[in-house]
């Protein structure tokens, strides 16, 4: 196992402890880490709960390994899996957990992936063009680069990485795999920026960032996982139970936010005084909208810049039959105040 590179800073811990901590709080409770990482979050419920059981999940070997490392000394209630996020219901049955209390998402890319040149993540370092969260498996940037037809990576670069020059970027790739294949992140990079009008190089931050964004979603395959990773955690989690989504892109926030508004609102019909039976709300929201970072929080950990934080409460049956997630989300006013505007956010630069 390598040398960590830098520090590793949980992006906006006690933010996420301030939220968790009604479900860390309950009898048996069972915390799951959708996202290990380097196991910052994990430690820090583990330290701060000493009856928690904590279940991490990463697709990373390497995290893991890290993670088991840091998480030693609480070894007898943790369980570490090599799994990825939405195969949480196979986790628990083997496991033998019916339910959990309380859960965390830190969705993008971790310290590890990003601070490691070989892994293929960063733009601004030459590396091999791999970018697999699992290096045990799964087709790699290179391969999909070199290999895919040139509509089909007009439509990756549109639809994961946003990118409006998709076809001028493909087509100086298509011209340049046609001489020899692309093998390594700074050529890709260089290629991009090269396609793009000059003019557009020089707003939005570097012109390769939604190229890698939109490739590495296309390797890992995030977004299908995350569509079936955020219902299948609400299913599981017991009522008076909390989970915490951080996301760093606006596709993945559209998933949870899609997912989390959807079973806070009543089905039934909206002129009836009371809720029907299986109509009611299951959630309630407790972030009015997505929460940005504070400028005091960025200035500590500039990966946290572009995270924006979503946070549910399960409603019990009583609850469900009343309404309760009727309620306006309870706001800090603390977390009011330093917030960045949205244009001095930069997406898709990964979580720390």
């Amino acid at each position: 196992m390598g040398e960590l590179r830098g520090t590793h800073v949980p992006v906006l811990l006690e933010r996420c402890l301030e939220l968790l901590t009604p479900g860390l709080d309950l009898p048996g409770a069972v915390h799951v880490d959708f996202t290990l990482g380097l196991g910052g979050h994990a430690e820090a419920v583990l330290e701060r709960f000493p009856d928690v059981v904590l279940i991490g999940l990463d697709r990373d070997t390497e995290a893991l390994a890290h993670s088991r490392h840091r998480l030693a000394r609480f070894r007898a209630r943790t369980h570490l899996v090599h799994a990825v996020y939405d195969e949480l219901p196979q986790v628990l049955a083997d496991l033998e957990y019916e339910q959990i209390h309380s859960g965390l998402f830190d969705l993008g890319v971790s310290s590890l992936q990003l601070d490691e040149a070989d892994r293929g993540f960063a733009y601004a370092q030459d590396a091999p063009l791999d970018m697999r969260m699992d290096q045990t498996r799964g087709v790699t940037a290179e391969e999909v680069v070199n290999g895919y037809e040139p509509g089909e990576l007009v439509r990756i670069l549109r639809q994961y990485g946003e990118e409006r020059f998709a076809p001028r970027i493909v087509s100086a790739i298509v011209r340049e795999r046609a001489k020899g294949r692309i093998t390594s992140t700074a050529r890709l990079a260089d290629l991009v920026k090269e396609a793009i009008p000059a003019a557009a190089r020089r707003t939005g931050g570097n012109p390769a960032k939604r190229t890698f964004q939109a490739l590495r979603i296309e390797v890992n395959g995030e977004l299908a996982a995350l569509e079936s990773a955020v219902p299948a955690a609400l299913d599981s989690l017991a009522p008076k139970g909390r989970l915490v989504v951080m996301s760093y892109q606006s596709l993945e926030d559209r998933i949870v936010k899609r997912a989390l508004t959807a079973r806070s609102r009543s089905t039934g019909p909206i002129d009836l005084p009371v809720e029907l039976p299986g109509t009611g709300p299951t959630l309630r929201l407790l972030t009015r909208g997505s929460e940005p970072p504070t400028e005091e929080e960025v200035e500590a950990n500039p990966r946290a810049a572009s995270v924006k934080l979503r946070a549910v409460e399960r409603l019990g049956r009583q609850d469900q039959a009343s309404g309760a997630a009727r309620e306006r989300p309870r706001m800090s006013t603390q977390r009011g105040r330093g917030r960045l505007r949205p244009g001095e956010r930069d997406e898709g630069e990964g979580k720390a």
